[in-house]
């Protein structure tokens, strides 16, 4: 899971990118970086941090130009700590591109192989976008065949990276002196949408992984990226899209709603909030059976993403809804932090828990999902020792029992708490007093009652079924066996990367 954002405009882009990635600051906190297009020059700027420590006046300052690009990762392949793998990522040939990427590609290694092999192009880290990028450049070469760029062309391009490259993938990229492009993959995992800002000077545009992102900086949603379309938007502001995949289905990411995004963002036409509040009415039927009437005093969320969910809940039970849990706002959601250690030790720096709300009281606390554990045990709890008497536990989405391939991180059984676990024994594990789940199904309605004509999802996370077709057990297990390794001392290297390149080739 990261956060992208590209804009064409009539005015320096540098500080609309800054604050668009503060919007999507909770898609990545692990690092940040902006590219921007001056003529045929590019501005690249990116560290490791808080989009707010990476950059300083100094830097973007060093941004010039009406177009840009933009990331807040958070790493699903490569190094958390290499700084080397933050991006944009920079290829100087065939024309010169930057591209920052969301998602996770699923045949990287075959990629990596034909790259070194038969495209004759060298591979320098281990993230799957620098795959990607040089997946895109080596298209754009062979669609050219020595020609200047022109949408055509580069819409052939793209239709060839949706033939090789697997897995999820959305993509921002700009190429020297030509203009910006976004494209998503052909079963719209991840996800991309577009919008416009009309000026004195002419249209601006923006792509970005959320709509909130748009909303924050003046933008009119116009629509999602449609899986497997492409949007290149040149330098004068000219706007283009066509379809480049064969057989285009959308499956849009689950977890996204329950957790990734932000509850104000519209994603394929859906309301995260408005999922979440129907989250809640479900899981307050499931409650009701699962607890006696009476037994529950009180539903308290865990901030921030089950609030909805909580709150619709206490409604439908008619029980009352309370804050019991105080969030720090300075540190990171423990859920995308790298390290289990990292997350337990931050859990009780999150939160705190109030007494007062939980002395003698018989209180149900609402998460957004469970995975590893680590948080819904230090958090029952901290209930305990505020006073809880009993400690009631309900979570917005279903057990997390496989592996994620597609960009988030959960790419190992062992660690998750309901790989291999019943409900029950996932409550003694927790220490709850009683544990209730949202069945998958009904999760599944919840999207289909906001966009009726939705008929699949990435729901592997839960089912086990991935949609690519292409993720086999061998294929688990490799990556089970690589997490698992040891992990080698990265050299030093720059802990930030400042670079001002220019293309020869346009």
């Amino acid at each position: 899971m990261c956060g992208i954002i590209g804009i064409v405009a009539t005015t320096p882009v540098n500080q609309l990118l800054y604050d668009g990635l503060l919007l999507l600051q909770h898609r990545g906190q692990d690092a940040a970086g902006i590219a921007t297009a001056a003529g045929n020059a590019f501005h690249i700027y990116k560290g490791s941090g808080l989009v707010r420590d990476v950059f300083r006046t100094r830097n973007m300052r060093s941004l010039p130009g009406t177009s840009g690009i933009a990331q807040v990762r958070y790493p699903t392949q490569g190094s958390a700590g290499n700084s080397e793998e933050a991006q944009p990522f920079y290829v100087n040939a065939p024309f010169g591109i930057t591209l920052v990427h969301n998602g996770n590609l699923t045949n990287t290694d075959t990629l990596k192989e034909e790259m070194f092999r038969v495209d004759r192009r060298h591979i320098n880290t281990n993230s799957d976008t620098e795959v990607l990028l040089n997946v895109l450049a080596h298209e754009l070469q062979r669609s050219t065949q020595g020609l200047s760029l022109d949408p055509d062309t580069i819409f052939r391009a793209v239709a060839a990276v949706h033939r090789r490259a697997r897995g999820s993938y959305a993509v921002v990229a700009q190429i020297a002196g030509y203009g910006l492009l976004a494209f998503r993959d052909p079963y719209g995992i991840r996800p991309l949408c577009f919008g416009a800002l009309e000026t004195e000077r002419g249209t601006e545009y923006a792509v970005a992984s959320e709509s909130v992102a748009l909303d924050g900086l003046g933008f009119r949603l116009v629509r999602d990226v449609a899986p497997g379309e492409a949007v290149f938007i040149d330098f004068e502001g000219r706007f283009h899209s066509r379809q480049c995949a064969e057989n285009p289905s959308l499956n849009p990411c689950l977890f996204e709603y329950v957790y990734l995004a932000r509850p104000d963002s519209l994603m394929d036409g859906i309301s995260v909030y408005a999922v979440r509040l129907r989250l809640g009415e479900t899981l307050a039927d499931d409650v009701r059976r699962a607890i006696p009437d009476g037994a529950i005093d009180v539903v308290m969320p865990i901030p921030d993403s089950s609030r909805p969910a909580a709150l619709q809940l206490a409604n439908r039970l008619g029980l009352q809804y309370r804050e019991g849990f105080i969030k720090n706002r300075y540190i990171g959601r423990t859920f995308i932090m790298p390290g289990q250690s990292v997350r337990r030790r931050s859990v009780r720096q999150k939160l705190n828990a109030m007494a007062v709300e939980f002395k003698g009281r018989n209180v149900l606390l609402v998460d957004d999902s469970i995975v590893r554990g680590t948080t819904s045990q230090e958090i029952v709890q901290m209930a305990r020792d505020a006073g809880a008497r009993k400690v009631y536990f309900a979570s917005a989405a279903p057990p997390v029992r496989y592996p994620n391939v597609y960009g988030i991180d959960m790419p190992t059984r062992v660690e998750l708490i309901a790989s291999g676990r019943g409900d029950e024994e996932i409550r003694r594990a927790i220490g709850a007093d009683a544990l209730v789940y949202q069945r998958l199904e009904a999760l599944k309605q919840a999207l289909r009652d906001a966009k009726p004509d939705l008929a699949g999802f990435e729901a592997s996370c839960f089912d086990g079924t991935y949609v690519t077709g292409d993720v086999t057990q061998s294929y688990l297990d490799n990556i089970e066996t690589r997490r698992l390794a040891p992990v080698e001392p990265h050299g030093a290297g720059l802990s930030q990367l400042s670079l001002a390149i220019e293309s020869a080739d346009t």
